[in-house]
């Protein structure tokens, strides 16, 4: 018998306990928990996979800590460039944004695009006038300026280097220079009293990136997928998710090899290591079960179930 569950994630990388202060990592965990309390009363009063996952990644959005929506990173050119997927693993259909420029919440834009039209990815200016006729919510720049992202880009310029918002100096061969670790990324997961499930993701991107970069999050298979066995959202260094085709890959192990969903992520996480990639994900099954690994120092992560509560982390156990 399936049991309703429902898992968020913010970002996974070098997340240091010792450059964490006790005020940030209790606004850290508020934004998670905030998320959870979103989605988790539309399962509650049976309410869809899709309502919840839509609704927890929009109060993640809303969040200015976490790199998307309000707190999503600069590019080069000191602009907020939007990306986000939603899918339904009852009908198999999804919607997604790329380029995406002042609005609030690109994960509802990405919603309307799996309902409304006869496609699954739009971006840049078609994707915002896709926005203008559907009446969606826009800001200002003003709104999506905060003060830590614009001093990331100005350390990123400086050092020349692109960085994916948490982490620690390193190499990496999809960089030219020292690159600043995985990750920033939002994401929710989802199963309903039905045994339904769905999936989400949202991301600002990578400081300072350039030349029309698209990482994995709006392609569906990379890094937001859902099916009748799992839901997962990944967030990591885009460009391993989408070489290992990270979220297929979780379905695929269950499908083919006959694995449980907690073995499945942990292959397909494990294949990532293997490409010197790094990151995680969260997913859940049809029976409501949940898992969330992580290659990386840490990752902000929740979930709740029925049988098991609220848990709220950042760190590894």
């Amino acid at each position: 018998m399936n049991q309703t569950a429902l898992a968020v994630h913010g970002g996974a990388g070098t997340i240091l306990r010792s450059q964490m202060t006790p005020a940030l990592e209790a606004e850290y965990r508020s934004g998670l928990e905030i998320a959870l309390k979103s989605g988790w009363e539309i399962l509650e009063a049976g309410g869809s996979s899709l309502d919840a996952v839509e609704a927890a990644v929009c109060e993640l959005e809303n969040y200015p800590l976490f790199n998307a929506g309000r707190g999503a990173v600069f590019t080069h050119e000191g602009k907020v460039e939007l990306d986000a997927a939603i899918m339904d693993g009852h009908s198999l259909k999804a919607g997604a944004v790329t380029f995406v420029k002042n609005v609030k919440n690109p994960v509802k834009l990405a919603r309307l695009v799996m309902e409304r039209t006869e496609h699954i990815l739009l971006a840049g200016e078609g994707a915002n006038q896709f926005a203008e006729e559907m009446g969606v919510e826009t800001e200002s720049d003003e709104y999506f300026f905060t003060e830590h992202r614009w001093l990331q880009l100005q350390r990123a310029i400086s050092s020349g280097r692109v960085t994916l918002d948490h982490s620690l100096s390193g190499s990496d061969r999809f960089t030219t220079g020292p690159l600043v670790r995985p990750i920033g990324t939002v994401g929710a997961v989802a199963c309903d009293k039905k045994g339904y499930l769905a999936a989400a993701t949202s991301t600002g991107g990578m400081t300072n990136k350039k030349f029309g970069r698209i990482g994995d999050t709006p392609i569906v298979g990379a890094g937001t997928y859902a099916d009748d066995k799992c839901a997962v959202s990944c967030t990591g260094h885009g460009e391993y998710f989408m070489l290992g085709v990270a979220a297929y890959d979780v379905a695929a192990r269950m499908k083919y090899k006959g694995l449980s969903l907690e073995d499945a992520a942990r292959e397909t996480i494990d294949n990532i290591r293997t490409m010197n990639g790094e990151g995680g994900l969260i997913a859940v099954d049809g029976n409501g079960n949940v898992t969330l690994p992580f290659n990386s120092e840490g990752m902000y992560r929740g979930s709740i179930s029925e049988n098991k509560g609220t848990e709220i982390t950042i760190y590894r156990s």
